[in-house]
């Protein structure tokens, strides 16, 4: 029931949004009493925090086992973390779009659980790239930790405006950020 309860709220929160999506919208999809829910959660904004743990806790682990693929390069390795950004897109489908629509909505005694993680996926980053100026595979002149920020800016952005149904699939879209990326807009 815990999970049907975080599924649903999920659907909800996704469809109307955190705060126009009430315990009783979610007890009332799935058929159950307040009760029920607060046998689990002690809060909406409970399940919200556990949507955003499981969410970064997921990607972070999957940009951990790039970044412990000896066999790839640098660029390798960059190219496979910005497509596990875009990838979730689609494939976490409402909870990369709460993920980052919903945080403001989440106590700061919750983020002290969720902050770590999310911080360590963009250190990670900025050491992969720093590395890999470090070892001649990226441009010197560029501050790892600002384009790492880039980085996430412009896939985590897709959220909002990126239709997975739609005519760019999402490899295209992962391709062309690593383009991007890696050899800007000049000749």
């Amino acid at each position: 029931m815990k999970e049907k309860i975080m599924q649903t709220s999920i659907q909800l929160f996704g469809k109307k949004g955190f705060t126009e999506t009430s315990v009783q919208d979610i007890v009332n999809e799935i058929g159950v009493t307040k009760g029920t829910f607060y046998y689990y959660f002690t809060s909406k904004e409970e399940v919200l925090a556990m949507i955003h743990y499981e969410f970064i806790s997921n990607i972070l682990n999957k940009q951990e086992e790039v970044l412990n693929d000896e066999k790839l390069d640098y660029k390798e390795k960059l190219d496979r973390i910005i497509k596990v950004l875009t990838y979730e897109i689609k494939n976490s489908g409402q909870s990369a779009r709460i993920f980052f629509r919903e945080m403001r909505h989440i106590s700061e005694k919750q983020l002290e659980r969720i902050s770590p993680k999310r911080h360590q996926f963009r250190k990670n980053l900025e050491s992969l790239i720093k590395e890999g100026i470090e070892h001649g595979q990226f441009q010197g002149h560029v501050r790892p930790d600002i384009l790492s920020y880039a980085i996430l800016g412009i896939t985590n952005w897709s959220y909002f405006w990126y239709d997975p149904s739609g005519p760019i699939k999402e490899d295209e879209l992962a391709d062309g950020y690593v383009e991007f990326v890696l050899k800007g807009l000049l000749n």
